[in-house]
């Protein structure tokens, strides 16, 4: 017999955990908590999309809420109905269906399962699609006793048979890759690793799958992930008490995207600012030369955004201070800043010598990552690294205490965003203890809850000002933060570039839109070149800063022309200069052009910023998510799409001046220098002279181009709107101040373009009225 039973409303169920920042802490009543055999199994709504499934052989431990990253109070059981039957547990709701098996029927085991099976009571469960199709099936799950870190646990996980035809992305950062985008057949460690040989690893533990599925694995300790080897797809993490994942359906890849946000927290739009060029380097050593490079810019009148003062601005570390013989009028030097148009971003490091003024307080109140014993950790013998101890930002009163001396000390001489560096962080924290627990327990979570409790304090500060926070990882919900996020400090290689693009595509595919790579890479150049190609820049004007690096200026100028199409652009480097006029004339004259190019796409790199926000998909994705039906594409991490028009091919080659490009097929492409039309379904030879990286525009497209501005602090205006021909189209422009939160009441303009391709006419509808007058003027049809 079937009983059906209804499922209360999110009002009547959901609790907070009372003193919980940043955990997920809603406790609100699961759908149901079944017994199999001594397995119990939670089952609890996140909307009805997401599904949360908890199993622990101890039922507290399976009724425990989820972990950090999760925001609280984002269950909602209202759209699931329970049947149960013979078979076991199903779980109903227009989305999605959730099947936990029944537990089998008692048996005689056999001689080898007397020895070799596990003790735990088998747990198998099936996840539907809205459609019917079964695109999940866990197979099983474990908890293997172990001490780790002095603390009796468990190592966990849950394995899932893959589909022959399944493709897996996401899971965070990993730089392994040389273009191969799918993960299927690797075994990954998802875990924060500065120094690992290919470049920091970092761990969101968000895999989404080509069947139209992501599982989130929630649990922040170090991770391995299994992606369909030997038959078997698998989570297994160091340290915990139970077996916890969310799965989230999606026939597209922004229902999959809006379920996660849902789940750990919207994409902000950041301050328009931060979509412009970026200027860092490692490092101004005064205020004179930030001053000089920022004026440089103006007189040249090549557009800026950001000027950024690295590390070492300080007397000592962790002085929390400006060295005032390096910066003698911060204020000043801000005001002229702002008076530019510009902005700035400072460094400030959560480390802190046992010399300097604030060590004997945080040690004393607890506020530092301790050993086992109790005493502040201070350095890292295995690296030689001598850098001071580490604020601990499980504890709330020590991330106030850090936000507040950020704020006072450093912030208030006008800075207007911070620089949260070291968020791995390099000390790494196994072995140690946070105020919450043990480092190895909670390897992944630093840079979650540095970063939040600085944004939370950000917008207290100044509530109608947008956050914007550099980070260098992330973890669960980090992207609701406002943080912007790089590759870290990776080699100034034409093998480093190669890497990114893959990376980049899997960092995004894990609900972190906002990812970028130092433009030329971070560390300091080597002495010579292994180039056997001719250098296509003259690098003979650029030997102060390049030395016998002879083609560092094509390197530098290849990768620039991969940032002009990432979300942020930001040059960066330890080495003598890294300005766009310090590589040769050549390469200036080329990074100019795409740098205006940059300035002319805002208007449409902001409009998706704003889709991000509303779906939490991001904009610069692998062509897997926009073109599921070509098969073609679904490993290709050499190319993607940069928003809905534009697909990019970076050149990451010495002397390369054609590049092999796939074009996904459905649709016709158009060359974004040449204006060619191509069918798509193939692979073409493009041209790749050293002007031109190659980017195609999709038939269809509708792209409004900026007119010249030196900084998004000026309005701009709309100089063009190109048209792409060959099918219908649609693109919304949004704009609003680019600095408040106004956005999140709807008082931005949001204006939808038309394109009629049969009857060749543009229609304009929505908040610019002064665009739509000016719409004939402005349009181009490409091709026509």
């Amino acid at each position: 017999m079937t009983t059906v039973t209804p499922i209360p409303s999110r009002s009547l169920i959901c609790t907070l955990v009372a003193g919980t920042l940043l955990a997920g802490a809603a406790t609100a009543a699961p759908i149901a908590t079944l017994d199999r055999n001594g397995a119990w199994v939670s089952v609890e709504a996140y909307g009805p999309n997401v599904i949360h499934v908890s199993i622990a052989v101890d039922k507290a431990e399976a009724l425990k809420g989820p972990g950090y990253g999760i925001l609280p109070k984002a269950s909602d059981n209202a759209g699931f109905r329970q049947t149960s039957g013979k078979d076991g547990d199903t779980f109903t709701s227009k989305a999605m269906t959730v099947h936990i098996n029944a537990a089998p029927a008692p048996s005689v085991p056999s001689q080898m399962a007397k020895y070799f099976a596990p003790s735990l009571a088998p747990v198998g469960l099936q996840v539907k699609n809205a459609k019917g199709e079964t695109v999940l099936d866990m197979s099983g799950w474990e908890m293997s006793p172990q001490t780790v870190n002095t603390e009796r646990t468990y190592q966990v996980g849950a394995s899932f048979v893959p589909q022959a035809d399944e493709h897996y992305y996401g899971m965070g950062q990993n730089q392994e890759s040389m273009g191969p985008l799918d993960l299927r057949g690797r075994v990954l460690d998802c875990k924060h690793w500065y120094d690992a040989p290919a470049g920091e690893t970092v761990c969101v533990p968000f895999m989404v799958s080509s069947k139209q599925y992501g599982i989130v694995w929630d649990n922040p300790s170090a991770t391995r992930f299994v992606a369909g080897v030997n038959g078997r797809t698998a989570f297994q993490s160091n340290v915990g008490e139970r077996v916890s994942f969310f799965v989230i359906t999606g026939s597209t890849p922004e229902e999959i995207y809006s379920g996660y946000a849902r789940l750990t927290g919207k994409t902000p739009i950041p301050p328009k600012a931060a979509l412009g060029l970026i200027q860092s380097k490692a490092r101004y050593e005064s205020q004179s030369e930030v001053l000089r490079v920022a004026n440089t810019y103006r007189q040249k009148k090549y557009p800026l955004d950001v000027m950024v003062v690295d590390w070492f601005y300080w007397t000592r570390m962790g002085q929390m201070d400006i060295d005032p013989a390096q910066f003698p009028d911060p204020d000043g030097m801000n005001k002229q800043l702002h008076d530019m148009g510009m902005k700035s971003i400072v460094s400030i490091w959560p480390r802190f010598e046992t010399s300097g003024r604030y060590y004997n307080e945080l040690d004393s109140k607890g506020y530092l990552l301790k050993d086992k014993d109790g005493k502040s950790v201070d350095g890292l013998p295995f690296r030689s690294d001598r850098a001071g101890a580490i604020i601990d930002p499980t504890n709330p009163e020590a991330r106030k205490w850090f936000w507040e001396k950020s704020r006072d000390n450093i912030l208030s001489h006008g800075f207007d965003y911070p620089w949260l560096d070291e968020t791995e962080p390099d000390l790494v924290p196994s072995g140690f203890f946070y105020s919450i627990g043990s480092g190895d327990r909670y390897h992944n979570l630093f840079p979650l809850l540095h970063v939040e409790g600085a944004a939370q304090g950000m917008r207290a500060w100044k509530p109608n000002k947008r956050v914007l926070i550099l980070s260098r990882a992330a973890y669960l919900g980090a992207q609701r933060t406002g943080a912007l996020f790089w590759s870290s400090d990776i080699h100034p290689s034409w093998e480093a570039l190669a890497r990114q693009v893959p990376t980049g595509l899997n960092m995004t595919a894990s609900g972190i839109a906002y990812w970028s790579s130092d433009i030329g890479g971070w560390q300091g150049l080597p002495n010579s070149t292994k180039a056997t190609k001719p250098a296509l820049l003259d690098p003979s004007d650029a030997r102060e800063t390049v030395g016998q690096f002879h083609d560092y200026p094509e390197l530098f100028t290849r990768w620039f022309q991969y940032g002009t199409f990432t979300p942020t652009l930001r040059l960066h480097g330890d080495r003598k200069n890294a300005d766009i006029w310090s590589f040769g004339k050549q390469a200036e004259t080329v990074l100019a052009r795409y740098n205006q190019l940059r300035y002319q796409l805002i208007p449409y790199i902001y409009s998706q910023s704003k889709k991000t926000y509303d779906t939490g998909a991001p904009f610069m994705r692998p062509l897997w998510m926009d073109f599921p039906q070509d098969p073609a594409v679904t490993n290709i991490g050499t190319q993607y799409m940069f928003g809905p028009a534009f697909l990019v091919a970076p050149v990451t080659e010495q002397g390369q001046t054609q590049k092999d490009v796939y074009l996904p097929a459905g649709t016709d492409w158009y060359n974004f220098w040449t204006n060619e039309k191509l069918s798509g379904g193939q692979w073409v030879k493009v041209a790749a002279p050293i002007d031109q990286m190659p980017v195609f525009v999709k038939a269809g497209s509708i792209v409004p181009m900026g007119a010249e501005v030196q900084s998004t602090a000026t309005r701009q205006e709309i100089a063009q709107i190109l048209v792409y021909p060959g099918k219908n189209g649609d693109f919304t422009l949004y704009d609003d101040d680019g600095v408040s939160y106004d956005y999140e009441k709807g008082q931005g303009t949001s204006t939808r373009l038309q394109w009629n391709d049969a009857g060749g006419k543009l229609s304009v509808d929505g908040g610019d009225k002064g665009l739509a007058s000016n719409a004939a003027k402005l349009l181009k049809v490409v091709g026509r």
